[in-house]
């Protein structure tokens, strides 16, 4: 079974995650994952934390002589700003836990309800873990499963749709390898330029007003085979899997699945894809509605999601709060912050998704080696063109 468990907080020493079940043999190198690292970081519209941080990830065990051993994953991903935060975020005694105590929850994040759950007064225990900071270890953790996807022929890319209310055309023209192209190119992850010089002016209004933006994005994932997932139970469906996926990223308050919520309103006509068949290609569709899922089976078709974020909830004109201490109104307390950050969850949500998919690979073909399950793949592709 192929699972991961990330640890650390936005201003401690490092972040760290456990990746157990990788296959052996796999190649993987530290630059690798640091380009997605990097494309986490980057953006328009980003704030004053990625100026301080550079994110380089070390591998502490499972990987020798630049592939994985079968062994746990062990990667590390040190916080500069660790070092203007040590005495306070010290894990002894010797904790300066009362300066920069923070008593104003912020609307819109965890700060309130994670200070009354875990009853603590001091509302940094809750921020520092709730912080979209994390994001960057599942980030690397999916990019380990990235590199799995690639070599078994399966590409994962992202791009981001909308921004506030700027919206890019649809591309549903455009091959996978120019998609990618278009999108890499932009420093909103956004494959129409036109479009994408309207919403940096979104940003910029917004930024002007002390205001933060949100948006929507969209992951691809071509090549994958049929019979990813499962009907026989709600948690084995793969559109299930990967919607839990996409709402575990912070500030995501929905996501879609091929036509999704468009179609509600439209005929059954209109929705569901016809089949067809030829020798060549066997049964495949020529359209996607299904977003390359059908009653939670990938169908050979490519999987198409969305995911939406809600602006970010730290503003740098702050809402009203209440102090949780005095319980005297206070504008809420600011925390560095982006105005927008749609391109970097973009990049998380690549990350999260081809997670999932290497789950439901290493589930469906199993094999202890990269050769044994590109075996298995390959038996099944050719198996399933015979049926």
């Amino acid at each position: 079974m192929l699972r991961f468990l990330t640890a650390g907080e936005s201003h401690g020493p490092a972040l760290t995650a456990i990746v157990e079940g990788m296959v052996a043999g796999l190649p993987i190198s530290a630059s690798y994952i640091n380009e997605q690292l990097a494309r986490r970081q980057g953006g328009y519209g980003r704030g004053g934390r990625m100026k301080i941080e550079k994110d380089q990830v070390q591998f502490l065990s499972g990987v020798r002589g630049g592939s994985t051993t079968g062994s746990p994953i062990t990667m590390q991903i040190s916080n500069k700003d660790w070092i203007n935060w040590s005495e306070i975020m010290a894990a002894g005694s010797e904790a300066k836990l009362a300066e920069r105590t923070v008593s104003r929850p912020r609307p819109g994040h965890a700060d309130l309800a994670g200070a009354i759950k875990y009853n603590h007064q001091d509302i940094r225990n809750v921020l520092e873990r709730s912080s979209a900071r994390e994001t960057a270890a599942r980030v690397a953790v999916g990019t380990v499963a990235r590199r799995l996807l690639e070599e078994l022929g399966i590409t994962v890319l992202g791009f981001v749709q909308r921004i506030g209310s700027v919206e890019a055309a649809l591309v549903e023209n455009l091959q996978p390898k120019e998609l990618q192209a278009k999108a890499s190119q932009s420093q909103l992850l956004c494959p129409d330029s036109q479009v994408e010089a309207a919403m940096m002016q979104e940003i910029d209004r917004a930024k002007e007003q002390g205001d933060s933006l949100g948006g929507v994005f969209e992951i691809r994932a071509y090549g994958l085979p049929v019979g990813l997932g499962s009907h026989v139970h709600w948690d084995r469906k793969l559109d299930s899997r990967l919607a839990g996926a996409l709402m575990g990223i912070q500030a995501i308050k929905g996501v879609e699945i091929g036509l999704g919520f468009a179609a509600a309103a439209l005929p059954g006509s209109q929705v569901h894809d016809e089949i067809v068949y030829s020798p060549d290609q066997g049964f495949y569709r020529q359209t996607n509605g299904a977003g390359g899922i059908e009653g939670g089976i990938s169908n050979g078709e490519p999987v198409v999601v969305r995911a939406a974020m809600k602006p970010i909830p730290t503003l740098y004109k702050p809402l009203l709060s209440v102090d949780i201490k005095t319980k005297e109104p206070f504008a809420a307390s600011v925390e560095r912050s982006d105005v927008c950050a749609v391109p970097a969850a973009c990049v998380v949500g690549e990350a999260v998704v081809a997670w999932e998919l290497a789950v439901a690979m290493i589930e469906k073909f199993g094999g202890d080696s990269l050769e044994e399950i590109k075996d298995r793949v390959q038996n099944w592709q050719h198996r399933i063109r015979q049926v």
